[in-house]
This record gives C-alpha cells, structure tokens and sequence, in this order.
C-alpha cells in the first residue's frame, strides 16, 4: 500500500494504482465482447437481442454490490490517510458481509418475479424465452456476482491492487472458456452465455476470499473477514452507504438509460437493437477503461483527502483527467476510422454490418469527454461529497438523458437516439468543470482536520 499512496512521483502513482484497474475492466470488456461473439454465432437475431436487454440487468446487480465496495473504498481510503487502520478493517468486514447477505436476497426476489422483470427490460414474445432462459442462470450467481464486483474496490482501498485485478482476469477468463464450451460446443446459446458468466463470478470470489484468508494469516491489519468482528456500526454504515449510494447509482441510471433507450430502439424492430448491442459493446472500451482509470484513482484521491494533502490532490485529480482525455481520443481514432472492420467481427450481413458501423461513428464522439466526466464524479465519492457525485449521476442518466432520447428520437428517428448520449455529455462537461472550480481541493481545506493541512 505505502508504495503507491506515498509514491512521491503522482503520475507515476496514478500509474501504477490506474493500469491494473482499467486491465481488470478491459477483461471485463472482453469477456462481455465474447458473450456477444458466440451468441452471434448462432445468427438468431432474437438471441442477441436478448444478451443485449440483461447487460442493464447484470449492471444493476453489480452495482448493488458497489454501494458496498465503492462506498467502504472511499471511508476505507480516507480512514488510512488520517491512520485509522482499526476502524479501516472493520469498514472491510462490514463491507463484506453486507454484499453477502444483499446477493442472498437478490437471487430469491429475482427468481420469483423474472417474468415481470424481463418485460421490464424490454423483451417482447420474439425473444422473451431466451431473455428470462439468461437472467435465470444470471440471479443464480448473484451472491458471487456481487462479492466479485464489491470486493474489487475494497481491494484497491487497502493496496490489494494486484490480486484485485487478478481476481477479475481469473473470473472472466473461466467466462470466456465457458462461453465456447456451453454456447459452441453444447448449443446452449444465451443460457450458456449466462451460465458461463455467472460460473467465471464464482471463480473469482473463491480467488478473493482464498486471498482474504492469506492476508489474515500475515496478520494485515487492514483486513478482517472473520464473521466474530462482524457487527452493525450504524455510524460506519451510514458513511458507507451515504458514499456508496451515489456510486451504485451510477450504474443503475446507466442500466435505466439503456433500458429507455433499448425500448426506442426497439420501435425500429430486433435488427435494430442487435445492431446497437454489438456497437454499444465496442463503444464500452473508452467507456470502462476510462471508468477503470477513475475508479482505481479514487483511492490514492481519498488518501490524499485524509491526509489533508491539497497539493498532491489537485496534481493527482489534474493528472488523471488529463490522461482519460488523451486515452478517450486514442479511441476516437480507432473507433471512427474502423467502425466498419470491427463490426464485421460480430456479423456476417452486410446490411447489420454497415447499421452497426454507422452506430460506432455516432457513439464514438463522447470517448474525451469521458476523461473529464468519470474523473470529477470519482472526486467527490473518494472525497465523501455524495450528493455532488449523485447530482452528475442525475443529471447524466435521467435528468438530461431521458427527455434527450424523447426530444431527439421526435426530431431525428433512430439517430438521434443513437446520438442522445453525445449530446447529454457535452453539456455535462461542462457543468464538472464548474463543479469541480467550486469544490476545487483548495477550497475544501476548512473541511479538513486543521493539524493535516498540507500547503
């Protein structure tokens, strides 16, 4: 851990906590392309389809797991950089726990109500049967799901950052392994791709807790699974969840945006949606490793808040934009110059293909945007400033985006839906910039223990 929060080179530190991060999104990414992939093989429309309505499924189940993990991360973080390493490990256990007993009641509500929730998701009689057949397999796993996804970001908070990306390269190499077994060789189509993804989830909770035990047996202090040093700290709870909400939000707005925007979609029939599936999925590589870049960042941000240390916090925040803006035009390039090459991947019909790859042109526009965006919002969550971090969630996934999607799909049809998030995210990075002036981390120093203030 003293590696890299009292890394004196802060590019260099950003480095080495922000790469294994966006490595684990970027397995994330493949193992989600390889679901697409080997469903697309099956040539059914209709089985696309239906991967694409639960992504928003899978999405809002994990981040039922990231009120736990990113909101423990950040009191977690802020706790070591003002030496609380007692109250750290016990925000660990309780962290832990609470994701556990939330996975437990997920699995049993899904399962009784998957009918209602798949047309929720916007399945219809054309691919409802592979809908429900894929959240089935998926609420299963939604214990290990959740230990998986909250477990990463506890990870990262107390210097675990290798094992924490080990652990999601573990989870999704067994997915995709699977995904060509169950879906190739057994013809099991969007069951399989749900089996394989709930079984690669497992994998890589043993891997954490086999790594938990070890860490316990070397005596760090800053971890504790033992079920006796579990108890309900309201107090602790309470900042935990305050932090966490905001973050899970995230997510869930995103899950909710795509679930108004499938729906629209959906007006111009399966083609359609499946197109905008397999574009979406490639869109997500500027979208995730930007978010891994973020998120693996927030920790030494929160360090740096505990520590009272305003100098190497405004360098840290500076630095980490500065590289998602360069990393998100890298993939502008890509994306926009081979949008028609890397939707030939997925399709083999020229007219999907040619869809798919005008979708790709429309989307790619936001990836430097992102830099700027994901930054500011995990500024406040490692801060402890939920409701800044929750107004840009608003503001992203409801507040502009759902009467976007209606204004543009009214005055543009289908490629101004397409184009809806470009639009929202103009504007939004605009209002970051004003946000993070006001609250920049010189102006938060009266919030900060008078003794830790660092010039």
């Amino acid at each position: 851990m003293a590696n890299v929060f009292e890394e004196r080179n802060i590019p260099r530190a950003i480095l080495k906590i922000g790469i294994p991060a966006m490595l684990g999104q970027l397995t994330t990414l493949i193992y989600n392309l390889a679901d697409t992939y080997f469903v697309a093989l099956t040539k059914v429309p209709a089985q696309i389809a239906a991967v694409t309505l639960c992504v928003p499924a899978l999405i809002i189940i994990m981040s039922i797991a990231c009120v736990f993990g990113m909101g423990a991360s950040s009191v977690i973080a802020r706790q070591i950089g003002e030496g609380k390493k007692e109250e750290s490990a016990r925000c660990f256990n309780f962290s832990t726990y609470a994701m556990i007993f939330s996975g437990i009641l997920v699995l049993i509500a899904g399962l009784l109500f998957i009918r209602p929730i798949a047309s929720v998701l916007g399945a219809d009689g054309e691919n409802m049967g592979y809908t429900c057949d894929y959240l089935r397999w998926i609420l299963m796993g939604a214990p290990a799901v959740m230990l998986a996804n909250g477990l990463v970001h506890s990870f990262r908070s107390v210097g675990l950052i290798k094992e924490a990306t080990i652990g999601l390269a573990l989870g999704n190499a067994v997915n995709i392994v699977l995904d060509w077994v169950l879906i190739v060789l057994m013809n099991m189509g969007t069951k399989g791709a749900a089996m394989a993804t709930s079984i690669g989830f497992v994998c890589a909770t043993l891997y954490y807790i086999a790594c938990l035990w070890i860490q316990e047996k070397r005596k760090n202090e800053l971890v504790s699974i033992s079920p006796k040093r579990f108890r309900a700290d309201w107090d602790m709870a309470k900042k935990v969840i305050q932090i966490g909400i905001p973050g899970a939000l995230i997510t869930v707005f995103m899950s909710i945006a795509n679930i108004v925007l499938n729906n629209y979609i959906g007006i111009y029939g399966s083609d359609a949606v499946a197109s905008y599936g397999i574009a979406y999925k490639i869109d997500m590589f500027p979208i995730m490793l930007s978010v891994g870049l973020s998120q693996g960042t927030a920790p030494l941000l929160g360090y740096y808040f505990g520590k009272g240390d305003a100098k190497n916090l405004t360098k840290a925040m500076g630095t980490a934009a500065i590289y998602g803006i360069m990393l998100g035009a890298v993939f502008l390039g890509i994306i926009f110059t081979g949008s028609h090459i890397l939707a030939g991947i997925f399709l083999s019909d020229e007219a999907l293909i040619v869809q798919t790859g005008w979708f790709l042109r429309l989307l790619c526009f936001h990836s430097p945007l992102l830099g700027i965006i994901n930054m500011v919002t995990s500024y406040f969550q490692a801060l402890g400033k939920a409701v800044n971090s929750l107004v840009i969630t608003l503001l992203r996934n409801v507040v502009l985006f759902i009467p976007g999607v209606i204004v543009m799909n009214t005055l543009f049809k289908l490629n101004g839906v397409i184009l809806t998030q470009l639009v929202v995210e103009i504007f939004l990075t605009v209002i970051c910039i004003i946000m993070y002036r006001i609250s920049s981390p010189r102006k938060l120093m009266d919030v900060l223990p008078m003794k830790q203030h660092k010039k």
